[in-house]
């Protein structure tokens, strides 16, 4: 089974991005810094840039609701809007969620709220306010979602928006925890329904990995010529730190290595080599574009804050992600 049959359309959702650009930009103004492939919107205010954006968790929640365990499930909702917004080197300054529900269950919806809060604090920022709208009509009954928007802030001449990237460079990457919140559409299909230990362990929550980008930017700033996060399209989101080059992975983190839970899904999931790296981040939590020459420096750093990395590959001329 791919991710295709499971119900996600990779492909059509590029091609829909790329149907609404032209439409999106009738609006855009001479503040507007970014394209609509970034990570995060980017938009001058002045004296710095205000960058902004928003994500789901998709139907990870499905494995919550399945399980009863819902404290976790909104700091996979935090970090999949911060972990974007740092890779422009902008710091998240605050957080709103909208929560959408069958019925107001308090103690769950709570639990919900803890997880953000508590991933809010790891982030740096606040979560200032949000939205619960209870819909019976339209979700089933113990079911909900969930959406975040978050904002952060980067002074002028710290903005990280690939300009700097050049052939050569090398490509590392922070190891992954889990799956983190994409691929659940097609997990979720490969778990039996008596498998709660393995749902359980595929509920693990999404690393907030501001205070490590942060603590990076802060020490090596120079050296840092793009950051991608490995959401939804697996290693392809590197192409959006710098589409005009291509990023060679030839050395990704072994399957072998990963969590014993994703070595499981990976399995039965019988998917090509394609498609794996298309679908899940196959262990690349985050993908740093650095100066060939700082490799040994920027893997220092990261060992510094008890961060597991690795070298995974480089730039070379062209276009495109190719392993």
């Amino acid at each position: 089974m791919d991710y295709k049959s499971a119900g996600v359309d990779i492909d059509l959702g590029d091609q829909f991005v790329k149907n609404i650009i032209p439409m999106v930009k009738r609006s855009f103004n001479q503040n507007v810094k970014n394209d609509l492939t970034s990570f995060s919107a980017v938009y001058d205010i002045g004296p710095f840039y205000l960058t902004a954006c928003t994500d789901g968790v998709g139907t990870k929640v499905m494995l919550a609701m399945e399980t009863g365990i819902h404290n976790t499930i909104g700091q996979d909702l935090v970090a999949m809007n911060v972990n974007d917004l740092i890779c422009n080197g902008s710091r998240p300054i605050f957080f709103l969620d909208y929560i959408a529900c069958h019925g107001l269950e308090l103690e769950k919806m709570q639990n919900i709220v803890h997880g953000m809060n508590e991933a809010c604090l790891k982030a740096g920022c606040a979560l200032i306010g949000g939205e619960t709208a209870e819909m019976n009509d339209l979700y089933q009954e113990n079911h909900y979602d969930l959406a975040g928007f978050s904002v952060g802030m980067v002074e002028k001449d710290k903005l990280i928006n690939g300009e700097k990237v050049q052939v050569g460079d090398k490509l590392i990457a922070i190891k992954a925890n889990g799956f983190h919140s994409n691929g659940y559409s097609l997990v979720r299909r490969l778990i039996k329904e008596d498998e709660i230990d393995l749902k359980k362990a595929l509920l693990t929550p999404t690393p907030i990995y501001v205070p490590t980008i942060m603590n990076l930017l802060e020490a090596a700033f120079d050296d840092i010529h793009g950051i991608a996060n490995i959401t939804g399209g697996g290693l392809y989101n590197i192409e959006r730190i710098n589409k005009n080059f291509k990023y060679i992975i030839n050395n990704p983190f072994a399957i072998s290595t990963l969590p014993i839970e994703m070595q499981t899904i990976i399995k039965r999931a019988e998917l090509d080599h394609h498609n794996l790296y298309k679908t899940f981040n196959m262990g690349q939590g985050m993908v740093i574009c650095i100066n060939a020459s700082a490799e040994k420096r920027i893997q220092k750093l990261l060992s510094d804050l008890s961060v597991e990395s690795k070298v995974i590959g480089h730039v070379e001329a062209g276009s495109g992600v190719e392993y």
